[in-house]
């Protein structure tokens, strides 16, 4: 009789668990338009309740709530009608099969364009792609050096890197799958160009904006890239690539729901240098060691968690041309970058959908100009969340998110082998967050409003940036945009070991205003642009009374956030992939009108990086019969200013123009039935002596003259040949398709 009660308990505990799954009903069903596409991410809920879904990529959804009786199932989704009817709760399970309705005002086929160039696969508006980049002749399959033959940017042969509208190359930031990246480009010296850190195969699309970019970016004052990472690879695949400065091995797994890709990748150009004569002394060629592993996992549905980690190791040493070094002045660097990016999406409850990240960078570089000794370290973490409502509302959206970054920057210098070691750096903590929305007002006109706001440890401050966006369709394909926004960026590190001690240092900051036309129709695209951007508080070196016998650029009091500057011009892009079968080409025109003063200008002055007028001529051509692809080049960009100590004035002489013709050509064929491609590329095939500027002695001579000499490349043409081999099992080589 004592185990009664426990079996009474038993039973009821068994009751009410009946009772309690009686009440549970499942909802189901599709989501799609009115031609029967289905329409991912729409919002699926019960009305006054948290039980809902979101419609995968195939429209469907599926949740089950444990509410009872009548309740309003509502279906949301921007740029369509609200849709609700009532759903008897009783336990059984409920098939929907909805139809949504467009509404009047909507997105339609207008987006926002001020500013941006498109370049993804996915996209129906593309300007470049991944094959545009390994393609183009000149770029050597540099993301950036295809971005130079895009209007907007100023060829500096010497850099390598991306100058945009008057703006310095660190007024460029890249981002990788939404996170910023701190070392975009290999390590360098000055004179010696460098490449960037990414390989293009690693994305499926960039984003180049120039100007009145969205409030997710920040830290960038005139341009910024953004680099979209593939997700799960689409095929299991081995790649071995033969170049004339390296090797290149490669494999990618894919599973069900998995994929693993890894790279190895050394170069090493003193073969080529013993069989291409160079100008430059080089007392060790270019070496680098790198590889790189990315990890892809499916989660649920639509769920993607990515992680990326990447190393390389480089080193040079080489004797530049200098007066003040009879054979040149030695200079040699060595570099190690490690970098890790997981970053994970997922959709969420009632129309949400969550984008996460975190990035790590360490980057050490040791330089060693003559007898001087410099040791810079920089390691930065950063963290990133974005959570976006397509949902929001019939006529808009709504997107927030918020960024942290810490930062430690430590630099060693010594003078000589008997001077002490100074040792300078900066600890910075900085933190930002965004909200922006895109509003319809009707089929033809969307806007785009947003705001960012950070704050700077070092600095000690705030800032606030407004931005708008507008898009008018004019007709299909055809719209005109305008955008407005401010824009800030805390200063460079060199700045910043020096300046975190002056009182009054600032943000960076630019305004801009964009006005864009562009038309995209049967695969031709024109783009026409006028901007203005409007500088303010960059960072100076003033009051040289306050250091007599100490370099300006040493004395922290002498920093002054002062500095201001304007650019202003018309970029106009023209692409055409229609008139001539088989033949694809560009022309890209920038004009750019820009003065500035910063560090150590005593004046307003054009920059020694600015061409007025920068010209883009590119083509390729598929020859189907002998399954070869031929490209060419064409660059130009008139004389830029530097300064002559032997003239008056400040940055008052000018360089000889800049012009570039490079050819490639590829060859499509098969070995041992592996997809192989024979590429062959000469960039500056004329052999033009091309001049970025000159360098010239710290004293004059007895004449009372400066020497100078001239800033040159290290040879007049680059040549490249390569043997990239694909070995893949499951599908044959196809030599009729121009190279991927």
């Amino acid at each position: 009789m004592k185990r009664l009660p426990f079996f009474v308990l038993l039973l009821l505990l068994a009751a009410l668990g009946r009772a309690r799954a009686q009440t549970a009903t499942t909802l189901g069903g599709t989501v799609r338009d009115a031609q029967g596409q289905p329409l991912p991410g729409a919002n699926v809920f019960l009305k006054t309740t948290f039980d809902g879904a979101t419609a995968d990529s195939l429209g469907r959804f599926s949740f089950s709530t444990r509410q009872t009786g009548t309740l309003p199932l509502v279906i949301t989704l921007m740029g369509y009608e609200v849709q609700e009817q009532p759903v008897v709760l009783d336990g059984a399970a409920k098939r929907f099969v909805v139809v949504l309705k467009p509404v009047r005002n909507q997105l339609g086929d207008v987006t926002i364009t001020a500013g941006a160039f498109e370049a993804s696969d996915e996209k129906r508006s593309t300007v470049l792609t991944t094959r545009d980049v390994q393609t183009t002749a000149g770029a050597l399959a540099d993301i950036n050096g295809a971005l130079n033959t895009l209007p907007g940017t100023s060829r500096v042969g010497e850099e390598g890197k991306l100058f945009v509208r008057g703006g310095a190359a660190g007024e460029t930031k890249q981002y990788l799958d939404g996170l910023p990246l701190q070392s975009p480009y290999n390590a360098s010296v000055a004179g010696v160009p460098a490449r960037g850190r990414f390989s293009p195969n690693l994305f499926k699309g960039t984003v180049f904006s120039t100007g009145g970019y969205s409030a997710e970016f920040g830290q960038a004052l005139s341009a910024v890239v953004g680099l979209k990472s593939y997700d799960l690879a689409d095929e299991t695949q081995t790649g071995v690539s033969l170049l004339s400065v390296g090797l290149s091995l490669s494999h990618q797994q894919r599973f069900e729901r998995s994929s693993v890709a890894a790279t190895l990748d050394y170069t090493n150009l003193q073969p080529y240098y013993g069989m291409v004569p160079q100008e430059w002394g080089w007392l060790k060629a270019p070496q680098a060691l790198g590889g790189s592993v990315a990890l892809r996992q499916r989660t649920g549905e639509m769920g993607m968690l990515k992680v990326y980690g990447a190393f390389t190791r480089s080193e040079f040493a080489l004797r530049q041309p200098d007066p003040d070094f009879v054979g040149g002045r030695p200079i040699g660097l060595e570099n190690q970058n490690q970098y890790l990016n997981a970053t994970f999406r997922s959709p969420l409850r009632r129309g949400w959908s969550l984008q996460t990240g975190v990035a790590g960078t360490r980057d050490e570089q040791t330089v060693r100009p003559d007898v001087q000794y410099l040791h810079d370290l920089e390691q930065s973490v950063v963290g990133r969340v974005v959570l976006t409502n397509d949902s929001a509302g019939t006529y808009f959206n709504l997107k927030l998110g918020a960024e942290s970054l810490g930062q430690r920057y430590q630099q060693q210098y010594q003078a000589s082998a008997e001077a002490p070691l100074q040792r300078l750096g900066f600890d910075e903590a900085r933190v930002a967050a965004f909200a922006e929305s895109d509003i319809a007002f009707s089929n033809n006109f969307v806007a785009r409003a947003g705001a960012r706001t950070e704050y700077s440890k070092v600095l000690g401050r705030w800032n606030a940036a407004p931005r708008l966006a507008l898009a008018y369709q004019l007709s299909e394909g055809e719209q005109l945009s305008g955008a407005w926004g401010y824009f800030y960026q805390t200063p460079a590190n060199d700045l910043m070991r020096i300046g975190q001690y002056a009182d009054n240092l600032r943000f960076e900051r630019a305004v801009h205003y964009l006005l864009t036309y562009q038309r995209i129709k049967n695969n031709r695209t024109l783009r026409t642009e006028a901007y203005y951007k409007d500088y303010a508080h960059l960072t100076r070196y003033e009051g040289a009374a306050l250091a007599t016998n100490v370099p300006l650029p040493f004395v922290p009091a002498a920093y002054q956030s002062t500095g201001r500057g304007y650019a202003r011009g018309v970029d106009v892009f023209w692409r055409d992939r229609k008139t001539v079968r088989g033949l694809d080409y560009w022309v890209s025109y920038g004009l750019v009108d820009t003065r500035r003063q910063q560090r150590a200008d005593p004046q307003m002055a054009v920059p020694t990086f600015a061409s007025r007028h920068n010209l883009s001529v590119v083509g390729k051509y598929w020859i189907n019969k002998l399954h070869t692809q031929v490209g060419a080049t064409f660059s130009y960009a008139s004389p830029r200013a530097y300064y002559n100590p032997n003239l008056p004035g400040y940055n008052q002489a000018r360089t000889p123009s800049y012009q570039d013709v490079s050819v490639n050509l590829s060859y499509v064929t098969s070995l041992w039935k592996n997809l192989t491609i024979v590429h062959l590329s000469c960039s500056n095939v004329l052999g033009r002596d091309n001049v970025f500027g000159y360098r010239y002695a710290n004293t004059p001579d007895a004449t009372g003259t400066y020497q100078g000499v001239a800033v040159t490349p290290s040879a007049p043409r680059m040549f490249f040949a390569g043997l990239l081999i694909s070995i893949n099992k499951k599908r044959p080589a196809d030599t009729n398709a121009a190279p991927e």
